[in-house]
């Protein structure tokens, strides 16, 4: 492949949930005022990014985020970006929920009524398979706790390691290969927040 994918991965900006910590996953939720902000904030990191193709989860939170950072003319809704179906846990608290299950790990057990880690999983790879065969710079916009399991999944990791990439609201990251070995997929930046520094296109 002449010029492989290079993934640009963004978790949508601030929202009351975020800031509370409960689990957000089918309610629509909208943006806070400071996440739009932080979403304007990515359009001065982006603009310089010829991008061949954009996608978005089908949440308000990420469209719009994806709307305000300046790429959604041609962004297309691709249901496999969307958050965890987290079923019965939807709007509660890790903590919480830890009160009652205490070695509760979604990674590894899932939500009642929502989605197993295998689905989860398969929806990443499903995701993944398609922009393997796409090329240039790609945006995606997307949520926590998917956007962890996209990136393991990337690199060959299990659903089981995704707590180890976590991502702040309006982070930007970047998934690609390495130049040396352009079989092998990697994280070239992860979980960047700062608005100081522009990503241009090499």
């Amino acid at each position: 492949m002449k010029n492989p994918p290079r993934l640009f991965l963004i978790r949508h900006g601030e929202t009351a949930w975020a800031v509370s910590r409960q689990h957000t996953g089918r309610t629509d939720i909208p943006l806070t005022e400071k996440g739009e902000q932080e979403a304007r904030d990515l359009a001065h990191r982006l603009h310089a990014i010829d991008f061949s193709h954009v996608f978005t989860s089908p949440r308000l939170r990420a469209r719009r985020t994806c709307e305000l950072a300046g790429v959604a003319t041609h962004a297309q809704v691709d249901p496999n970006l969307a958050e965890w179906d987290y079923g019965d846990y939807e709007g509660r608290r890790s903590v919480d929920i830890r009160k009652e299950r205490p070695d509760w790990n979604i990674f590894r057990d899932g939500c009642p009524h929502g989605e197993l880690p295998t689905q989860v999983s398969d929806r990443a790879d499903r995701l993944i398979a398609r922009l393997r065969a796409l090329e240039g710079n790609i945006a995606l916009f997307s949520h926590g706790q998917f956007g962890c399991t996209f990136a393991a999944r990337w690199i060959g990791l299990p659903v089981i390691d995704s707590p180890h990439f976590l991502l702040g609201t309006a982070s930007l990251s970047i998934l690609g290969y390495d130049p040396d070995h352009p079989a092998i997929p990697v994280i070239a930046l992860w979980n960047s927040c700062s608005s100081q520094n522009r990503i241009v296109s090499p």
